[in-house]
């Protein structure tokens, strides 16, 4: 009963999505406002599985069923040349499946953007947006899209953004595997899993994003607020005691020509994040027993990290992406995964059957770890925010395969059907594996 109210708003959306569709872009066209809405809708299920112990964070080892609802709308309006602003109201609601607890590559994206299980309305975005052209003898148009309003812009130019977004709206933009709507749905997938961004419990932080574009090339460079505590909705705005700087080079290409393109980030947090070797030395020594590393005592807690991300088509239909991440491990994750290092890989083919070339199959698999001293913190039965089975004697690497098959079903709406294996759920050979089963509606326009 509690999935009627989505099941009832997807069914008034499915009624009336085309005709919207197609009145808002003659009501928009040349008028300098854009307009474009998405409704995603998941359901997922998980049988029992083997549990030799849990703990307070552990994935639930009886049958399972979650059901999550967003819906955003995306408002832009050109202000003059080169100068833009976006509003997104958002609704979300659901949860995930125990909860969002005992598995660090999650198997629902869409969780992150949940705080609530009763549906909530709130600002996920308003930003502005000024593009400063350097060569004007070579100007190309892009098109109206999410976020962008239809302009005129020259292919080596300075883009600024400032305002409150999502740092994954920039950062780690893999056109294979990034968005949880439309392509695979694990956190760790649709982004690079030890990037520890900047970013309160839904995603999004205040930021100042400056990117460069020359043929070619994308150079970005992103600072933005921390939480207050591990994972928290209130961001800290104390700047100069807790921040979040990431930089980025994008390199585009062709081989064969076939298109493709490669990433590279590296990012620099400071917060009030605990070191984990001294939350357990003091728990040892008997000075502070709590294991508390949700809210840090102090400033300092510094964490860096590196990640590679890449994507390339390889045939007309088939595509391939790649991604690597790594950070120090040293304090507690405060934004994002509980994940300090990670390697992932998968393809996507487009078009698998006769007049099916809007569908799509995906395959990815996803090996995640930890540090030495993350593990050493679980195991003496702490909790993180996300992990924790009360203790680790015996740690694997999180081992995650994914596949799903998306299938288009009218002009703007989409369904899938994926499954998902995880073995080892939070580096924990003494649990699972999990068999993870999903539906997704998705609406855009």
């Amino acid at each position: 009963m509690k999935f009627l109210p989505g099941i009832a708003l997807f069914m008034l959306l499915l009624a009336s999505s085309e005709a919207v569709a197609q009145n808002s872009d003659a009501l928009l066209k040349d008028s300098g406002w854009n307009f474009h809405f998405q409704f995603t809708g998941i359901i997922q299920y998980h049988p029992g599985f083997r549990a030799s112990y849990g703990g307070a964070n552990s994935f639930g080892a009886d049958p399972e069923k979650a059901f999550s609802v967003t819906t955003t709308a995306y408002i832009g309006r050109k202000l003059w040349n080169g100068g833009s602003l976006y509003f997104n109201p958002e609704m979300s609601g659901g949860e995930g499946l125990s909860k969002t607890l005992g598995i660090a590559g999650f198997p629902n994206g869409e969780t992150f953007r949940i705080g609530d299980a009763k549906p909530v309305v709130y600002v996920a975005r308003i930003f502005f947006r000024q593009q400063i052209n350097i060569d004007k003898n070579h100007l190309t148009d892009v098109e109206d899209g999410v976020n962008q309003v239809k302009e005129n812009v020259s292919s080596s130019r300075i883009t600024i953004t400032v305002g409150k977004m999502g740092m994954a709206d920039f950062f780690d933009q893999n056109a294979i595997s990034h968005d949880p709507r439309t392509d695979f749905m694990n956190w760790a997938l649709m982004n690079n899993g030890p990037y520890d961004y900047a970013a309160n419990t839904r995603g999004y932080t205040g930021a100042l994003v400056i990117e460069y574009y020359r043929p070619g090339w994308v150079f970005r460079a992103g600072t933005g607020f921390l939480p207050e505590y591990a994972n928290g909705p209130t961001l800290n705005f104390n700047y100069l005691k807790s921040n979040s700087e990431t930089i980025e080079v994008e390199r585009d290409y062709f081989i064969h020509r076939h298109p493709g393109s490669a990433r590279m980030l590296f990012y620099y947090n400071t917060s009030r994040a605990p070191v984990y070797s001294d939350v357990v030395n003091d728990y040892i020594s008997g000075r502070d027993v709590s294991l508390n590393v949700i809210n840090g005592k102090t400033y300092g807690g510094r964490k860096f990290g590196l990640g590679i991300s890449a994507d390339q088509e390889l045939t007309g239909h088939l595509k391939a992406f790649f991604r690597a991440g790594w950070n120090d491990g040293k304090t507690a994750t405060w934004a994002f995964a509980e994940i300090d290092n990670s390697l992932s890989a998968g393809l996507r083919y487009y078009g698998p059957g006769r007049n099916r070339n809007s569908d799509n199959i995906g395959i990815a698999v996803l090996s995640n770890g930890i540090s030495k001293s993350h593990r050493d913190f679980l195991n003496a039965g702490g909790y993180g925010f996300m992990l924790g089975d009360g203790k680790l004697p015996d740690y694997s690497r999180e081992n995650i395969a994914e596949l799903f098959y998306e299938i288009k079903l009218l002009a703007s709406i989409y369904a899938t059907a994926d499954y998902q294996l995880v073995l080892h759920p939070a580096y924990n050979s003494d649990r699972g594996p999990v068999h993870l089963f999903a539906a997704r509606i998705h609406l855009n326009f």
